[in-house]
């Protein structure tokens, strides 16, 4: 037998699309039917323990694809399986923001069926790693973007799931818990080989900290293998547009859009079937 057969799976995806409606301007408008692609006939399997940096420009679908995968969100067409239990950090993403920082604890972990005793056992590690002081007795609504960061990844880290998913979560807040979270993330990788798919602007960041580099663009998969390699084409990729005129840039980017609506026929609810497996 290969050892290629012997491969576990944290995620499959086969031609997954995620489609979303687009919302006018004007409210009377008659024409408010119509849809895009966020993501377009995505296809990639990430390895049990890999680490993955996720890559693209502005409106690119890395975020779809975040939620996607954290199963926030649901998708429209294509066959997504999911191998253990995953979380998503980000900064606003699953925190109630009329609750205090401790009863949005205790909720996370009761959705988790978690005891009271473990429950205990995770407020103490998020009060110990969020360094909240006495924010943590106040509504989250009251907290800045760096404390909700704070906050949201503090509790995913307690939780410990199978695959942490970081969206941006280390773009905001002090340089200082920045490298805290990443040393903590560095120790998941290294000592309890988790599956991290992780989200950044910064080339630098996932060049030392990814295994694998994934680039998404316009919502489909243009590149997935070793990470320097992709974060190149990708540097490249970015150079060149940058190096447009607003005019020509602005060419590019409504010919990519275009490209994403949806046909008149699929408009009419002719989509794929969709098969989504969540295993456990």
């Amino acid at each position: 037998m290969s050892e290629k057969s012997h491969i576990e799976y944290a995620v499959e995806m086969e031609h997954v699309s995620k489609i979303y409606k687009l919302k006018k301007k004007d409210n009377q408008s008659k024409q408010g039917d119509e849809r895009f692609y966020a993501l377009k006939d995505i296809n990639l399997k990430i390895e049990k323990g890999d680490v993955v940096g996720i890559l693209g420009t502005n409106g690119s679908g890395k975020s779809t694809l975040s939620v996607v995968l954290s199963g926030i969100s649901d998708i429209d067409e294509g066959n997504l399986t999911i191998h253990g239990e995953q979380a998503l950090i980000s900064i606003n993403t699953g925190l109630n923001q009329q609750l205090t920082g401790l009863e949005n604890i205790n909720v996370k972990g009761a959705l988790m069926g978690l005891s009271k005793k473990k429950i205990k056992e995770i407020t103490n590690d998020v009060i110990e790693f969020a360094e909240l002081g006495d924010f943590l007795y106040q509504p989250v609504k009251k907290y800045s973007s760096g404390m909700k960061s704070r906050l949201g990844f503090s509790i995913s880290l307690a939780l410990d799931p199978d695959i942490f998913i970081v969206d941006e979560a280390l773009s905001v807040g002090d340089k200082g818990f920045a490298k805290k979270c990443m040393n903590r993330m560095k120790k998941l990788r290294d000592e309890k080989n988790k599956t991290i798919l992780f989200v950044s602007h910064s080339l630098p960041q996932v060049r030392e900290f990814c295994k694998t580099g994934l680039w998404i663009e316009g919502g489909k998969l243009v590149e997935m293998g070793p990470v320097n390699e992709v974060c190149d084409h990708y540097s490249e990729y970015v150079d060149k547009l940058n190096s447009l005129s607003d005019k020509e840039k602005k060419k590019l980017l409504d010919e990519k859009f275009n490209k994403r609506l949806l046909p008149k026929e699929e408009k009419q609810g002719l989509w794929k079937k969709v098969k989504k497996i969540i295993k456990g």
